[in-house]
């Protein structure tokens, strides 16, 4: 991990580059005003690869470019809109610290700089670019596997009647999660209980809409780094959440259920309640091949289905 450090003081350089350094931080770059960090960067040639950088700490009060100037600078060109930079600071009052974060900064520390909170917020912020990167990795990965499995046909990569993508989409993530991770990777899979039924005795169309409000429910709910939701067409929606142990897919899980109640659509042909519900069952493991891939994916699909076959109404976790 690089860390960039942005300060006019030379002591405050040194003393924060040898806390970093001791602690085991060995990759570290220092600038001693925000012109010569926009020089690092190369801010002034936007066509020019960007710096390898992990990290910017970058000092509040220097002369004639102040810090909260130089972050808005940083953060406005596109090759540096996720990098995470901390502000270091001896102001105390709200306001400069209100403006450092509209600006664009990730987290702040303050002078004199203790060697504990530096290192835990270096740390969290390491940790958030570290993930930021394997996402856009999954996500690079996933369009060359939808871009190659389209190549040859007319392929749709979202669902009309959901607005979310369709199941290839999910398992081309799903290969690049266990790809780009060493962690367990889950999936869930939520079924409407009784949509078939409701289809019935109501109507494609009816039925229709009450799986796109579903849907809109189910963005919202997994409005989180790295979950996927796609439909496929037996109307079951899966989520791929790289990097969800069991405890934190089951809590998803839950929220997605209480979620889809809370909408309190009318359903004549509902069993467990008047009102439209959903089976959720989760399964975790880990992706190293394309047998443990289909594996969590059928798993999950075939629990879902036994829990709505028994009334449904709520969250069931498989054996992967």
């Amino acid at each position: 991990m690089r860390i960039f450090i942005v300060d006019d003081s030379d002591e405050m350089r040194d003393l924060t580059e040898a806390l970093l350094a001791d602690a085991g931080y060995k990759d570290i770059i220092t600038a001693d005003s925000a012109a010569q960090a926009f020089e690092v960067l190369a801010l002034d040639v936007p066509a020019q690869e960007a710096t390898m950088i992990d990290l910017i700490l970058l000092d509040i009060v220097m002369p004639e470019v102040d810090g909260i100037e130089a972050c808005a600078r940083i953060r406005n060109d596109p090759r540096y809109s996720d990098l995470p930079i901390i502000m270091v600071t001896q102001l105390g009052d709200t306001d400069t610290l209100a403006n450092a974060f509209i600006a664009g900064a990730t987290d702040y520390i303050t002078k004199p700089v203790a060697r504990v909170e530096l290192l835990a917020r270096v740390r969290a912020a390491l940790k958030l670019k570290s993930e930021l990167d394997r996402r856009k990795a999954r996500e690079q990965e996933m369009l060359k596997r939808i871009s190659s499995s389209g190549a040859d046909r007319d392929w749709q990569p979202i669902d009309d009647v959901t607005g979310l993508f369709v199941g290839e989409v999910a398992e081309a993530y799903l290969k690049a999660a266990g790809q780009f991770s060493d962690d367990d990777t889950s999936v869930i899979a939520l079924a409407i209980d009784r949509i078939s039924a409701y289809r019935t005795t109501q109507g494609d169309a009816v039925a229709e809409r009450i799986m796109a409000q579903v849907a809109r429910s189910v963005r919202a709910t997994v409005a989180t780094v790295g979950v996927v939701a796609a439909a496929y067409r037996n109307g079951v929606i899966v989520l791929i959440a790289p990097e969800f142990r069991a405890r934190q897919a089951k809590d998803l899980a839950e929220a997605l259920r209480a979620s889809v109640a809370a909408l309190a659509i009318d359903n004549s042909e509902a069993i467990s309640a008047d009102h439209v519900t959903v089976s959720v069952a989760v399964t975790t493991g880990r992706v190293d091949r394309w047998t443990d891939l289909t594996h969590l994916l059928t798993r999950a699909i075939s629990v879902v289905r036994e829990v709505a076959a028994v009334g449904g109404d709520r969250v069931a976790t498989a054996a992967a």
